[in-house]
């Protein structure tokens, strides 16, 4: 091999190494539906409960409980939500988590969040009508309800829209490590945000 043959080979070389680590982030991004699904990137991947998986089993164990309240299988259902989230919080992150500029997931993995907010919606559309009076906001619903394709009364578009932002708010903070420092209970705090939205 001459001089400027294996100076060649050890560029080539060094270029290919430099580019593996993008290469590499670019596929668990571009991936995202197979971890979601557990199915095979290169590597094999366990098999994992989606959330949506994971929120159609805790509805529908629910509803096989004759004794269970509508409340209790929302309650239910985010429990099943955050568990799911604690036990896997790189692929909760990777749903729900800051958006990569430039970045457009793809359907599958955008199906995933609106399949939780379907079971969600189903769940709220089954309790007591909620006492509080319209607001602009369920105004405004009445008219900016396509993201929902449910046939829910505007009132429950806005009680799962709170359960879903208080949860996940909740959730992000929690799974950041951002109450760590607090010392206090995030079961309790949880809790409370959940009996708060079924008084409404």
């Amino acid at each position: 091999m001459s001089a400027a043959t294996g100076a060649a080979a050890k560029t080539a070389t060094r270029s290919a190494n430099a580019a593996a680590p993008a290469a590499a982030t670019k596929t668990g991004t571009t991936n995202a539906t197979a971890i979601n699904t557990g199915t095979k990137t290169g590597t094999a991947v366990a098999a994992r409960p989606s959330p949506a998986s994971t929120a159609n089993a805790s509805t529908a164990s629910t509803a096989a409980d004759p004794d269970t309240s509508a409340g209790a299988n929302l309650v239910r259902l985010a429990h099943a939500i955050r568990d799911w989230a604690r036990a896997d919080p790189q692929r909760y992150f990777l749903i729900y988590g800051t958006p990569v500029p430039g970045y457009h997931a793809p359907e599958d993995t955008t199906a995933i969040s609106a399949q939780v907010m379907t079971v969600l919606l189903d769940a709220c559309a089954v309790l007591p009508p909620t006492a509080t009076p319209a607001t602009p906001f369920d105004t405004h619903l009445v008219t900016h309800r396509e993201w929902a394709d449910h046939p829910a009364p505007a009132a429950t578009l806005h009680r799962a829209l709170s359960f879903w932002t208080r949860l996940h708010g909740v959730l992000s903070l929690e799974l950041a490590g951002h109450f760590t420092g607090m010392k206090f209970d995030p079961d309790l705090l949880i809790t409370d945000e959940l009996n708060a939205l079924l008084d409404q």
